[in-house]
C-alpha cells in the first residue's frame, strides 16, 4: 500500500472529466483548480484521455491528475506513465488489484456490494470507489455499510448531484464523491472556463 495523501481528502468533489480533445486538457484544469477541485480524474475512454493526463500533469503543477476507468494492468502502466498521480477503477478483478497495488500510486477500485468491500479489506485495501452509486443502493446502503465496515471508506460516483452531494458527505463512511455536474456539455463545447470554474467553487464549498 502506497504513503501518499489518499485521493480521499483532496476535495469533497472529484471531477470526472471525459476530454475529447486533448487541447482542452490544460484550460479545463485550470479552471478545476482555480474553483478549488484539484483533484481531476480524467477517463479513460477516449483516445485523448492519456495526451490529456500528460499535458495537465505537465502544465498544471496545482492539479492532481488521476486516470479513470482502469480497466486492466496495460492501462495502469500506461497511465502512470503519462502522470497520473492515482487510479480509479469501476470494479476489481484479482489481476487488476495486483496491477494497482503495484503502480506506486494511490487508488480507488469500484465496489457496489458487500463482498466485494469484504474482499478488499481482506487484502488490506481500505478505500473504494462506490459505483454507481445512486443505482447502487445510495446513501441508505453506505450507511448501512458503516455499521458492520466501519473501516471502509468510499468516494460514492454514479448518479450524483449538487443536490444529493450533501447527504453523502454527511456520512461518516464518505471521504468525498465524484461527479460531473460541475462540467455541462455545453460549456466544454463552447470551451466556457469561467463557467467551469464557477460551478467548481460552488462544489468546492460543500462540506461533511
Amino acid at each position: 500500500m502506497t504513503s501518499a495523501p489518499s485521493v480521499l481528502d483532496h476535495a469533497p468533489v472529484v471531477p470526472v472529466v471525459v476530454i475529447e480533445d486533448a487541447t482542452d486538457a490544460v484550460p479545463l484544469a485550470r479552471a478545476l483548480v482555480a474553483g478549488g477541485l484539484p483533484a481531476i480524474e480524467v477517463t479513460l475512454r477516449t483516445p485523448a484521455a492519456l495526451d490529456a493526463i500528460r499535458s495537465i500533469a505537465a502544465e498544471v503543477p496545482d492539479a492532481v491528475v488521476g486516470a479513470g476507468t482502469v480497466l486492466s494492468a496495460r492501462a495502469v502502466a500506461d497511465a502512470v506513465g503519462a502522470g497520473a498521480r492515482f487510479l480509479v477503477s469501476p470494479g476489481w478483478t484479482d489481476g487488476l488489484l495486483d496491477a494497482l497495488e503495484g503502480s506506486g500510486v494511490p487508488f480507488l477500485p469500484g465496489v457496489s456490494t458487500a463482498s466485494e468491500v469484504v474482499a478488499l479489506l481482506e487484502r488490506g485495501v481500505r478505500e473504494m470507489k462506490f459505483f454507481p452509486a445512486e443505482a447502487a443502493g445510495g446513501t441508505a446502503y453506505l450507511k448501512s455499510l458503516a455499521g458492520p465496515l466501519p473501516q471502509a471508506r468510499f468516494c460514492p460516483t454514479g448518479g450524483i448531484s449538487l443536490a444529493s452531494a450533501p447527504a453523502y458527505l454527511r456520512l461518516p463512511n464518505v471521504g468525498c464523491v465524484g461527479g460531473t455536474w460541475m462540467l455541462p456539455g455545453d460549456a466544454l463545447a463552447g470551451r466556457d472556463w469561467s463557467r467551469v470554474e464557477s460551478l467548481a467553487r460552488e462544489a468546492s464549498a460543500l462540506r461533511s
